[in-house]
């Protein structure tokens, strides 16, 4: 396999989604010497084949609004590796997305639940709608409406979709509701559903708790054995996934002293208490997304105003938002103030400039498909408990996750471990969820 001339085909084919040809020319480059020591690889034309998506279905979907008005926009579902199980992956509602975006969220889902070890291939889906400011009426008609096309193409052992920025526990619910009225089914083809029927413990919290247990098994894998306890933290974001990494944080005795939004970011030097983080959830609530109010309810703290959080210093740094929001002047900031670990909590978080600035100041980074593992790990789980009609306790599924999220650590070293003992997380996780998909797809045939 020569990088270069497969990323020139596909950049003539697809010259605008710079999202997908980010994501593939990554994941390419770090697994190209192993690849090239698999001549069987080459005969099967494994890369050529894992790089397009098995499919793609795009769909019109029309809803009416409050005030009788008929919208329309545009839903996705992007099917794009089974090899190893059925295509599983997020719905993402927001303005920005795209093919583009779906297509490298699919992309690297394929290995981020490769990396999990459990039955799940990759997939991505969702819609330009944007919930922000619409009532809860018009969220639930426009998720049935989508489900009305949606649903002949999902299926317990076909494709499992999850939320996403946008689509939480509510959304789930309406699209879950939708999907068995018209499937006359009721089973498991939605995860990150309510409680109350079929959902896991843990389930909103997991992103965030498996996020902060790897960036644990980094630390331990120092030749110093570093403990969390005391470090302080930098989150971005201000959502599901950071309210989780700042709670298991916080039970682990670190500091969160900063958290950030469109708007700014704020600083607290004393680092987050439980009633800070619990004020995360109030403050997502009301669909604001500004951050502002924090410090205007807690004085101990100060915002920042069309700052980043990456201006506070911080020993470890958690982008937990949207892709390529960690520039690499954002990483030299970093490195100025004394930041030693890096780990990404959001898809593609870090641009390639700041992926390789970090690398080059020997700071230790793992990518997110790697950290952010936890969420779709125990959507696996939800799966699990779905088909055996069971559910576990949150400590059991907790127990799951965290050893999941160990494993993972584990792949990574195997695979990334360089020479002068530098941990190349980004390779280490690349080639590890490579190798099981493309040995599965190798087994199975051309197909």
């Amino acid at each position: 396999m020569k990088t270069a001339v497969i990323m020139s085909r596909l950049q003539a084919k697809y010259p605008l989604e710079k999202e997908y040809l980010q994501a593939v020319q990554e994941v390419l480059s770090s697994i190209e010497d192993v690849y090239n020591q698999h001549p069987e690889f080459e005969k099967a034309k494994i890369i050529e084949r894992l790089v397009e998506p098995d499919r793609t279905y795009s769909f019109r979907v029309t809803w009416v609004d409050d005030s009788g008005e008929v919208q329309t926009n545009t839903g996705y579902r992007v099917q794009f590796n089974n090899a190893i199980g059925p295509y599983k992956g997020g719905l993402r509602f927001h303005p920005s997305v795209c093919p583009s975006i779906l297509k490298f969220l699919g992309f690297e889902q394929i290995f981020k639940n490769a990396l999990t070890t459990l039955p799940m291939g990759g997939g991505k889906g969702g819609s330009d709608f944007d919930p922000k400011g619409k009532s809860e009426a018009e969220i639930m008609r426009f998720c049935q409406a989508f489900m009305t096309e949606l649903w002949r193409h999902i299926g317990p052992d076909v494709d499992v979709p999850a939320g996403d920025v946008g689509v939480g526990g509510k959304e789930i619910g309406f699209l879950n509701g939708m999907y068995k009225k018209l499937s006359h089914q009721n089973h498991c083809v939605l995860t990150g559903k309510g409680l109350t029927f079929g959902g896991s413990l843990i389930r909103p919290e997991a992103t965030g708790f498996g996020a902060v247990y790897f960036v644990q098994e980094m630390l331990a894998n120092h030749k110093d054995k570093i403990s969390i306890k005391g470090k302080k933290i930098a989150v971005s974001g201000f959502g599901n996934v950071a309210w989780g990494a700042s709670l298991k944080a916080l039970e682990l005795g670190a500091k969160v002293v900063a958290i950030s939004g469109p708007d700014g970011a704020i600083h607290i030097p004393n680092g987050m208490t439980k009633e800070m983080v619990d004020y995360l959830l109030e403050l997502r609530a009301t669909n604001n997304d500004v951050v502002a109010p924090f410090a205007e309810k807690f004085p101990e703290s100060e915002f920042l105003a069309g700052k980043k959080a990456w201006v506070v210093p911080c020993d470890i740094a958690m982008p937990c938002a949207y892709q390529n929001e960690l520039a690499q002047e954002d990483a030299e900031q970093l490195i100025a103030n004394g930041t030693w670990l890096v780990a990404e909590v959001s898809n593609m978080g870090c641009r390639p400039g700041a992926i390789e600035a970090l690398q080059k100041a020997k700071i230790m980074f793992a990518p997110g498909k790697a950290v952010n593992a936890g969420g779709v790990a125990c959507s696996g789980l939800e799966m699990s408990q779905g088909a055996m009609h069971i559910s576990w306790s949150a400590k059991e599924v907790d127990e799951r996750l965290h050893a999941i999220m160990e494993s993972i650590h584990r792949a990574c070293i195997k695979y990334g471990t360089e020479e002068d003992g530098y941990i190349n997380y980004v390779k280490g996780a690349n080639i590890a969820g490579f190798m099981k998909v493309a040995e599965a797809m190798l087994e199975q045939g051309i197909i």
